[in-house]
């Protein structure tokens, strides 16, 4: 049982360490990428794809 214990905590330790900044940096790309004022004219467009009647 304390094997299982500590394999649980090496991983608990392994997600909080490396994971979570990996995430968060990849959120905070995404978050830039859609928010740059460059890929403005490119979003608008795709957000009036559904109303568009070809």
């Amino acid at each position: 049982m304390i094997a299982i214990m500590t394999v649980h905590n090496l991983a608990s330790e392994l997600v909080t360490t490396v994971w979570t900044p990996i995430f968060v940096a990849i959120f905070l790309a995404i978050a830039t990428y859609a928010l740059w004022p460059r890929n403005k004219k490119a979003f608008d467009e795709a957000a009036r794809m559904p109303l568009r009647e070809d």
